[in-house]
C-alpha cells in the first residue's frame, strides 16, 4: 500500500464523562456497539485493523469500501432485526473456518460505520480540526455516522442506545490519547438474583457474582456478572455466599453460564438478591460487568423479573 499512514495505528480514545458536554464547539455522535477499526484503502486494496492492531478483513469479506487512497476511523457493526447493533452476532464472526466465515458473511452481513478521516491521498489529516476532517469524510462515497449539535437529540440517543460520543470541533486526532472526545453512557440500576459465583485467583475469595432474572415462565435466566471487587470484599463475599452453595459446581470445562470461557463456577440456591448498576445490555444480557451496589435482604428473589429490563434489550 502507498499511503501516508500505515498500520499499526492506534485509534484516538474518548474520556468517560457523566453528563453531555455543552457548547457551540461540541457535536454528538451515537456510540456504536461493535469492533473499532482503522481502515486503510489504496485503490481496491483494503486493510482493516482492529483497535488491538490485528487484521480483521478476513472475517468480514463482505465489507467493500469506495475505491480511493485514504485512511478512516470507524466501527464494524452487525444490525439485528430491530435495527440495533448485535454484539453477540458480531462476536460469532471471529471464527477461523473459511467456510463458516463465507456463510456468515451472507447470513449476518456487517457494515463499516465511518466517523473520522485520518488521511486522504498523500495528506495526513491528524493535525487538522475535527470539523475539517468530518467535512472531508462526507466527500467519500460512504455513509458516515449520524452527527448533531443539538443536546436534546443527543439526550434522546442516550436513552435508546449504548451511549453518545461528544467531539470537540477544533480538536486534532491524537492516536492512543484520550483528548478531544468524551463518551457518555446511561447508567441503569437493577435488582438481580445471585445464581452463582466464580472463585477469585486467590484462595478463599470471590472473583465475580453470576446474576440472573426470572422470565415470564418463572425460569431463572443468567443476565451477566458483577466483578471488580476490592481485595477485602473478595474475602468478605465468600462468607456471604458460601451458606447458599447448592453443591453444583464445575472446573476445567466450558462454563454452564454460557459465556464460552473455561472458568470454574459454583452454583448457589437462588435466595440472595443484589442491586447493581450497568451501562449497556444486548442479546438479553448485561454486556459489560455490572457494578455491585449492595446486597438486598429486603427483596424477594422471585420479584427480580426480566421485565425490569427495557424491552428492546431482551432477545
Amino acid at each position: 500500500m502507498n499511503l501516508p499512514l500505515v498500520p499499526p495505528l492506534e485509534p484516538q480514545l474518548a474520556r468517560p464523562a457523566k453528563v453531555l458536554p455543552l457548547g457551540p464547539n461540541v457535536v454528538y455522535e451515537p456510540k456504536w456497539d461493535g469492533f473499532r477499526v482503522i481502515a486503510f484503502v489504496d485503490g481496491e486494496e483494503v486493510f482493516l485493523q482492529s483497535r488491538g492492531s490485528r487484521p480483521l478483513h478476513r472475517y468480514f469479506p463482505e465489507i467493500v469500501l469506495p475505491v480511493g487512497r485514504y485512511v478512516l476511523d470507524g466501527e464494524i457493526v452487525i444490525l439485528g432485526a430491530d435495527g440495533n447493533p448485535s454484539f453477540g452476532t458480531l462476536q460469532a464472526r471471529l471464527h477461523p473456518a473459511e467456510s463458516r466465515i463465507e456463510r456468515l458473511s451472507r447470513e449476518t452481513p456487517a457494515v463499516l460505520v465511518a466517523f473520522d478521516l485520518l488521511a486522504l491521498d498523500d495528506e495526513v489529516l491528524l493535525d487538522r480540526p475535527f470539523a475539517e476532517r468530518r467535512a472531508l469524510l462526507a466527500t467519500l462515497d460512504l455513509a458516515p455516522t449520524p452527527s448533531t449539535n443539538d443536546p436534546e437529540t443527543a439526550t434522546a440517543w442516550l436513552s435508546a442506545i449504548e451511549g453518545v460520543i461528544a467531539k470537540e470541533l477544533d480538536a486534532p486526532y491524537r492516536p492512543g490519547k484520550r483528548l478531544g472526545m468524551h463518551k457518555i453512557k446511561l447508567v441503569r440500576s437493577l435488582d438481580c438474583v445471585v445464581v452463582g459465583y466464580r472463585p477469585g485467583t486467590e484462595q478463599g475469595t470471590v472473583g465475580s457474582l453470576i446474576l440472573g432474572l426470572y422470565d415470564e415462565a418463572g425460569v431463572l435466566r443468567v443476565m451477566g456478572h458483577s466483578s471488580g471487587f476490592a481485595a477485602k470484599q473478595k474475602r468478605e463475599f465468600l462468607t456471604v455466599v458460601a451458606p447458599y452453595e447448592s453443591g453444583d459446581r464445575g472446573s476445567g470445562a466450558a462454563s454452564r453460564w454460557g459465556d464460552g470461557k473455561d472458568l470454574e463456577w459454583v452454583s448457589l440456591r437462588p435466595e440472595l438478591v443484589v442491586e447493581v448498576t450497568f451501562d449497556h445490555a444486548s442479546g438479553g444480557r448485561i454486556r459489560h460487568g455490572a457494578k455491585l451496589l449492595r446486597f438486598r435482604d429486603d427483596r424477594a428473589p422471585t420479584g427480580c423479573l426480566l421485565a425490569a429490563f427495557e424491552p428492546e434489550q431482551v432477545s
